[in-house]
């Protein structure tokens, strides 16, 4: 058992040789071959989700643990079916992107074909499992929630990547779907557009972290004919839709407290906005073509790790904000009017 490891391994990708690996532990491993640090997105949307069925009195503790469980899993199992299929498609190799910034499993001969796909088949498993009691429990919508949660995580990587559709896959997923998707499990109650819109600042977020990505890997990805959206906008085109998911987050914050659905405990996030201050350089400007003196260690990383920086503060603090938003909507009910 390495618990710094597990520590390290949810805060960053770890660069790991393989005698490295050879000594850590199952749940290290586990947590390094799936990019932990970047799962914390996931968990975040659960938790959103139970947050807001406490709201409306309709929490269940058994049916959130299982939407955590389950939603979390399932995006294990699409990174390690991520990192198989573009390794056995040829992409992942030559030194591509992906094996630049953090271990590729199956490039740097941390694992075999076999051991990562029975991690992953565990994983899938495990996180079916769950949906399957949900499913039982809840009925209804319940099984289309998880057959398109279970289309991302099989075709993400091909063929919706390939098709400028990766980005609009994990703005749906990781705000209606996990966010007003759980929330539907857990509540039983009616589909709430309402908590599609609330998911919102959370999803774009995330998407910038996608889009960051795509656009350090622009040229990678175009001789590779990887078609992202990156790829298909260009570059300058590319970094200020990124920019402007990113405003869009708090833009939306804005709309969610002017209609009344959070109190304006939610301006909170603006605490946010010096880390946007900081990144706007990055944002602003092309990439340039080695690492700058006074960029820290994740080149090639390098718009994503600007958007993975804003996202992170932001996340914090906007799930913060929505903590004590409840508790004073709890107190003072008049806040719902």
């Amino acid at each position: 058992m390495n618990i710094s490891m597990w520590r390290k391994a949810l805060q960053i990708i770890p660069r790991i040789t393989k005698e490295e690996w050879d000594e850590l532990d199952l749940v290290s491993r586990w947590l390094i071959a799936t990019r932990a640090a970047v799962l914390i997105t996931t968990f975040f949307s659960a938790t959103f989700a139970g947050i807001f069925a406490y709201r409306v009195g309709e929490f269940n503790l058994l049916r959130w643990i299982l939407v955590v469980i389950g939603l979390y899993l399932a995006h294990g199992t699409n990174n390690f079916l991520n990192d198989y299929t573009d390794f056995v498609r040829g992409v992942d190799v030559d030194n591509y992107y992906r094996a630049q910034y953090g271990p590729q499993p199956l490039l740097h001969g941390l694992m075999t074909k076999k051991e990562l796909l029975t991690y992953a088949g565990i994983t899938g498993a495990v996180a079916a499992s769950c949906g399957i009691a949900l499913g039982i429990m809840r009925g209804e919508s319940t099984w289309l929630l998880m057959g398109l949660g279970a289309f991302f995580v099989l075709f993400y990587t091909y063929p919706l990547k390939y098709i400028a559709l990766g980005e609009f896959a994990v703005l749906v997923v990781w705000g209606p779907l996990m966010v007003a998707g759980g929330y539907y499990v857990i509540t039983g109650l009616p589909w709430d557009w309402n908590i599609v819109v609330a998911s919102l600042p959370h999803a774009f977020g995330v998407t910038s972290m996608l889009f960051g990505k795509h656009i350090d890997k622009l040229k990678a990805d175009k001789d590779l004919k990887i078609y992202t959206l990156p790829v298909v906008l260009g570059e300058t085109v590319s970094r200020w839709t990124m920019t402007v998911l990113l405003i869009a987050q708090y833009l939306m914050v804005f709309y969610l407290i002017y209609t009344g659905f959070f109190t304006p405990v939610m301006l909170l996030v603006l605490l946010t906005v010096p880390v946007f201050k900081q990144i706007w350089p990055i944002l602003s400007n092309p990439k340039p073509d080695e690492k700058p003196e006074d960029f820290p260690d994740v080149w090639p990383n390098y718009y994503v790790a600007a958007a993975f920086h804003h996202t992170r503060k932001f996340g914090g603090w906007f799930f913060l904000a929505v903590i004590i938003d409840t508790i004073v909507k709890l107190i003072w009910p008049a806040f719902w009017a």
